[in-house]
């Protein structure tokens, strides 16, 4: 919360950072070009694509060269590796193989995360508040990772996420007599089992699920993670380029 005088350099994490690599990096991806490499950098972030793997290492001698002796910068030797597509090559969140690419797990763990900071059963705010924060996360993480084959772990993220909705609205009725109320307004007719408004079991049991259907959070005005074409960027860049 306080403004750091730099005098040289960018801030970690600047919105500027990308810029500036770009800038600077192109001199490795024209010196990359002329030795007939084929790469895609993002920032700093670089593949770089061969036939074989004695291609594979040459490069990344090349590579380093160029980063460290004309351009004055460390490569993160850790970091730096050969990967063959069969495997899986990770690369921005994403792992891409042969013939799929698909969200890397840690992603969503640390999705999940985040999500659950912002959905606390303890958090005493109104539903409604807590969707209008959560949309715009949603849609971020959606549109980023739409490109991979993520239909199935979208579904599932979709289906926790509701759960959790569930349960802070159980704890917010607080009474049993309130959840049975709204499942009469819904049409359903009593007698309705007596459950604990502060259980997380039963956030996914069938009486929260009547009381609160998913098309409930469409009308609400959650940003549903299942209606997320996936694949689709990458896959019309491919027709398009084969067409």
């Amino acid at each position: 919360g306080n403004w750091q005088p730099t005098e040289i350099g960018s801030p970690q994490g600047g919105v500027i950072s990308p810029l500036i690599a770009n800038i600077y990096l192109d001199v490795f991806d024209q010196a990359m070009r002329d030795r007939g490499h084929r790469i895609v950098r993002y920032a700093d972030d670089i593949l770089i694509f061969c036939r074989s793997r004695a291609g594979a290492e040459n490069a990344l001698v090349q590579a380093t060269k160029i980063l460290e002796q004309t351009l004055k910068l460390t490569v993160n030797q850790s970091k730096s590796h050969i990967a063959h597509s069969d495997e899986g090559v990770k690369f921005l969140g994403v792992e891409i193989g042969s013939k799929h690419t698909r969200l890397q797990p840690k992603k969503v763990i640390g999705f999940k995360e985040k999500l659950k900071q912002m959905t606390k059963r303890n958090g005493g705010k109104p539903l409604s508040d807590i969707i209008k924060e959560l949309n715009p996360l949603l849609r971020g993480f959606s549109q980023y990772f739409r490109i991979a084959n993520t239909s199935r772990e979208f579904k599932k993220l979709a289906a926790w996420l509701r759960r959790r909705l569930r349960s802070i609205q159980l704890r917010l009725w607080k009474k049993p007599s309130r959840l049975h109320r709204r499942l009469r307004q819904r049409g359903y007719k009593p007698p309705f089992k007596w459950i604990s408004m502060t259980s997380w079991r039963n956030a996914a049991s069938p009486l929260a699920s009547y009381a609160m259907p998913n098309k409930w959070f469409d009308e609400l005005g959650l940003f549903n993670l299942e209606e997320v074409k996936t694949g689709y960027v990458f896959s019309n860049y491919v027709e398009q380029k084969c067409t």
